[in-house]
């Protein structure tokens, strides 16, 4: 957990509560919304285990104390007016009541583009930058430069592409599926390793293929 938020920045509301938005740190998600008074906050800095007051019961309650699905604090930050909280933490199941991952889920049949979440991950890669090649595989590719980057890319592309085609060619395979995904995955992080050697921002490709479906 980092430092401490200081919770005498925080403006509480009439009722001594505060409004904390929960976010998963590995992949940016909004999770759930909850309310906090200083005490659930407290808590929640002093045990790295986010607390929250319930309205309904007037009661203090844990995350995951009855679920088992509790929240990791990472840190806490508050808003520019000191209003409103957001608690980046790292979750241990599903969130909702409802068994849903998030209190967000979109509606039946709504496609998330953003459903492959891969911020978390440039976030791990841009870090690893600095460490030592001797342990990181992700620091030696990014000392060894933009073309052997850039060839790792290409060769991943390729192996990706044929465990599609067999994949395709036997869709109830599930070795196959799994080729395909294990393909897809080294394809994804050595793209994102590339993206980070060349100083590209993974928002920046996120914000053209928006564009483009915008038709714009």
């Amino acid at each position: 957990m980092t430092a401490a938020l200081n919770l005498d920045q925080v403006r509480f509301g009439p009722d001594g509560l505060v409004p904390v938005i929960v976010q998963e740190v590995e992949s940016g998600a909004v999770r759930m919304l909850a309310w906090a008074n200083r005490e659930a906050l407290e808590r929640t800095v002093a045990t790295g285990q986010v607390w929250f007051w319930s309205r309904s019961r007037q009661s203090l309650w844990r995350k995951g104390e009855t679920s088992g699905n509790g929240l990791d604090l990472v840190d806490l930050r508050v808003d520019c007016d000191g209003d409103a909280l957001l608690a980046r933490v790292c979750a241990h199941g599903p969130t909702c009541h409802t068994g849903a991952r998030t209190c967000f889920e979109n509606p039946p049949g709504d496609r998330d583009p953003a459903r492959l979440e891969l911020g978390w991950l440039s976030a791990v890669i841009a870090a690893r930058r600095g460490a030592g090649a001797e342990t990181s595989y992700t620091a030696r590719l990014l000392e060894e430069g933009i073309e052997r980057i850039a060839q790792k890319v290409g060769e991943e592309g390729v192996e990706a592409a044929l465990a599609g085609v067999l994949l395709g060619a036997n869709p109830g395979d599930p070795d196959r599926r799994k080729r395909l995904t294990e393909e897809s995955a080294d394809l994804l992080y050595h793209l994102l390793v590339l993206l980070e050697a060349c100083g590209v921002d993974p928002a920046e490709v996120a914000a053209e293929l928006g564009r483009r479906h915008a038709g714009k």
